[in-house]
């Protein structure tokens, strides 16, 4: 078997090269840059991936694929057949295999989308806590417990958000995860500091991982065994990373000169090294455990167990290329006459550079090795599970009420039922659980963990608001203060129908101005398709005691700007509840994506929900049943108090500063002016609607009309737009442009500072008067406008 492997990890090298090769050298220029693709980051893990690939995994393993290896991972697909070489022909080109491993852009079976480095490390941790998870439910019978598996490259270890899912992954008892890491002690600007090994073993032996050192290939070990093996074991050992590095890239002969110098005349060493030609010495110094396949399979075979594993696989970085070890490797590429010179060396004839069995003597056996890989026995692993019914949520008040409370009850009387979507909905948040309302549900639906802890206030009968008990059967998972694990958390979760065929709901709850901090994982979480629903709350300035530090402004942008994310911030209860019975659903579509005419949105693909609440409660508007508030709350706008012909004044509002725009348009209507009030609960679908409407009307579709254009289509020229937001002004701002109205537009745009929600509003002038005066302001400008030129 391990023969075989050595075969397939020389055609892997050779694929994953050549396609790199092709795309900067042969493939015709076009912009006349470097496409790049890291052959030398390829070439340290391409033993690797083939030992685990084909021979340690199964249908139930999953991969989350360093963003340097894509090469490797792309040329393993198309030995399978899973990818074309149309596509390997045009890596990096437009509809060509991805320059990272891409879930929704790549045709063959990516796991874990990766490319912005550690956080393809970080969720495969959370990947094997959901499935523990979903283990645990009654529902969760039949599943096949996987191992969890990143791979590693070195400098990804600087990374913070690393050892925050390591600390995670210890409180919530991690297992079935392995950490593979390719330590060549080369990055993008230079060498890894030395003795780096230590202290990743001490951290990781810490947080109760397996640590396993793969620093010696099977030709070193056996040269150890020699006389004076020893001595050339403590020579590689105390050899610095930088020389070690700079001796393979000059090859065998100065090896052969560098330790002549240094081990040399001490008898069974130097016989050690004297027997060895040149390229056998070379090969000898480059065998390290990361870099030898059969090491490799050893290695991964050899786990018993179900904890969390590190392996610490010594590598050479360029590994088997005319480019091993130099450090300006990382983004080097072999230029055609090294190319040349390797492919003689590899044995591949010119003209079948791209035939998958170029050097094999026996194509039909070496067709028949890979087929029995069990990894690709069962085909593709995306998986799909059935649609949950989402109930009717309905939510109103005559009382004043925020919209993070009524978040908080919505999700109580969903708790009280017995429903197949609030038995799927799994929550969490780092560490606010409490503060966003998310209480009431942990209180009946309890906290997640593998074995029974019983609540110690309960048991000692000291009273609690909080009566969190963890259980197998509980559905909140409790996190700690780390915003890149709660989104790393909702990825895996969210993703949770497709790598393990049983939906979930996830819900996530973070103060609204540290989505920020988070960022990169919510990025990633959408760029993956991962679906779920975040909730940032409190928000804006209207959190007024708490200060600048805890109140977000462009947060709304945020929502706009990410791909995958429906934006919302609902003003009312009865909004909210519309756009959570509609989440629910969006969450779980998984069409071709046809856009609708009323809107332009591509709903049918679905996608991932933000809602931004905040604490502030207000006067509800009574109950509302009709179908134009419904849709409109959905589709992201509608007339709170439609406009009659002769409008002058139109205010648009989102969110909390909604009794603001009222009281402001009551008081300016008594002056017999036409006021309207534009309720806007999603600024991001009205400004997505408009410029797909734009595009399809580019494209032919003339009639194409976003719901934007339909609600403004009968506003005068001559009406004044007044926008007003607890945010950024720009949210709204762009109003104005759909049918060319003049706007003012109301906003935060400087860090706020403590007091009342009264000081804060009238001092960022989003109040009620600062709303009154610019329509004052616009009146008297009309006035001076339309006045007879003074003679002069």
């Amino acid at each position: 078997m391990h023969e075989d492997l050595k075969a397939i990890e020389q055609r892997l090298l050779w694929l994953s090269h050549w396609m790199i090769h092709n795309a900067n050298h042969i493939r015709p220029k076009v912009d006349g840059i470097k496409i790049g693709g890291h052959q030398a980051s390829s070439a340290s893990m391409v033993s690797i991936m083939t030992a685990l690939y084909f021979h340690a995994l199964r249908p139930e393993d999953r991969v989350a694929v360093k963003p340097h290896a894509s090469p490797v991972f792309h040329a393993i697909q198309y030995l399978m057949g899973n990818q074309t070489r149309e596509k390997m022909e045009n890596f990096r080109g437009f509809g060509g295999v991805q320059s990272y491993p891409s879930r929704t852009k790549d045709i063959d079976d990516v796991d874990f989308s990766t490319g912005s480095v550690g956080l393809g490390v970080a969720i495969t941790s959370f990947a094997s806590i959901v499935q523990d998870y979903i283990q645990a439910k009654t529902w969760g019978d039949g599943l096949n417990l996987g191992r969890m598996i990143a791979l590693v490259g070195d400098a990804e270890l600087d990374e913070g958000n690393i050892y925050e899912a390591l600390q995670e992954g210890w409180k919530n008892d991690l297992r079935n995860c392995w950490w593979i890491i390719d330590y060549n002690r080369q990055s993008l600007d230079g060498v890894v500091r030395e003795g780096l090994f230590q202290r990743v073993e001490k951290i990781f032996d810490a947080f109760g991982w397996d640590v396993v050192r793969v620093k010696y290939g099977a030709l070193q070990r056996a040269a150890f065994d020699e006389p004076g093996g020893e001595k050339l074991r403590q020579w590689i050992d105390d050899c610095p990373n930088q020389l070690y590095s700079a001796l393979t890239f000059m090859g065998g002969a100065v090896w052969r000169e560098r330790l002549m110098d240094t081990l040399g005349d001490q008898g069974d060493v130097t016989a050690l090294i004297a027997k060895r030609s040149d390229d056998e010495l070379a090969a000898l110094m480059e065998n390290l455990g990361g870099n030898c396949v059969n090491t490799m399979a050893d290695t991964f075979a050899a786990i018993d167990h179900d904890r969390p594993v590190c392996f610490l696989a010594y590598t050479i970085k360029g590994w088997g290329t005319p480019i091993a070890g130099h450090k300006d490797n990382h983004g080097g590429l072999m230029n055609k006459t090294q190319m040349a010179a390797w492919q003689k060396h590899m044995g591949v004839p010119e003209g079948q550079e791209w035939d998958k069995f170029a050097t094999i003597l026996d194509p039909d056996a070496f067709e028949q090795t890979l087929q029995n890989a069990p990894f690709f026995a069962k085909g593709t692993r995306r998986y799909s599970d059935d649609v949950i019914d989402v109930p009717a949520i309905t939510q109103s008040s005559d009382r004043e009420i925020s919209t993070q409370m009524a978040f908080g009850k919505i999700l109580d009387d969903l708790s009280k039922g017995d429903s197949l979507l609030a038995e799927r909905i799994v929550t969490t948040s780092p560490d606010v659980t409490g503060t966003t309302n998310l209480g009431p549900w942990v209180n009946r639906r309890k906290l997640f963990a593998r074995a029974h802890q019983a609540d110690t206030f309960k048991a000692e009968n000291i009273p609690s608001t909080a009566k969190w008990e963890f259980a197998p059967e509980g559905q909140h998972i409790e996190l700690g203060i780390a915003e890149m694990n709660l989104f790393l958390l909702l990825a895996a979760a969210g993703l949770s129908h497709s790598v393990f065929g049983k939906r979930l709901i996830p819900i996530g709850t973070v103060y609204d101005p540290f989505v920020a901090r988070g960022l990169d994982a919510l990025n990633y979480a959408c760029y993956q398709d991962a679906r779920f629903m975040i909730v940032g709350t409190p928000s804006g300035v209207t959190l007024a005691p708490e200060g600048g530090a805890h109140q977000s402004i462009n947060a709304p942008l945020i929502g706009m700007a990410q791909d995958g994310l429906a934006s919302f911030e609902p003003a009312f209860v009865d909004e909210l509840a519309v756009i959570m019975e509609w989440a629910f659903k969006h969450m779980q579509k998984d069409g071709e994506g046809d856009p609708d005419e009323r809107t332009w949105l591509r709903d049918e693909t679905g996608g991932s929900v933000y809602l931004r609440l905040t604490t502030n409660p207000i006067e509800q508007p009574g109950k509302r049943v009709d179908d134009a508030f419904r849709q409109g709350a959905i589709d992201g706008g509608y007339w709170l108090r439609k406009p009659g012909p002769n409008c002058e004044v139109v205010i648009a509002y989102q969110g909390a500063v909604g009794p603001e725009a009222i009281k402001a348009a009551g008081a300016i209507s008594q002056g017999r002016r036409d006021v309207g009030v534009l309720a806007v609960t999603s600024a991001d679908r009205l400004n997505a609607g408009w410029t797909a409407a734009q595009r399809a009307r580019a494209n032919g579709i003339h009639d194409a009309t976003a719901h934007v254009e339909t609600l403004l289509a009968d506003i005068p020229r001559h009406c004044t737009l007044i926008t007003v937001i607890d945010g950024h002004p720009a949210t709204l701002s762009w109003l104005g442009s759909v049918k060319g109205h003049q706007t003012v537009s109301h906003g935060v745009e400087h860090f706020g500072q403590t007091g009342t929600i009264a000081d804060l509003y009238r001092h960022f002038r989003i109040d009620a008067e600062a709303l009154i005066q610019s329509a004052s302001e616009l009146s008297l400008g009309r006035k001076f406008s339309r006045a007879a030129p003074i003679a002069v």
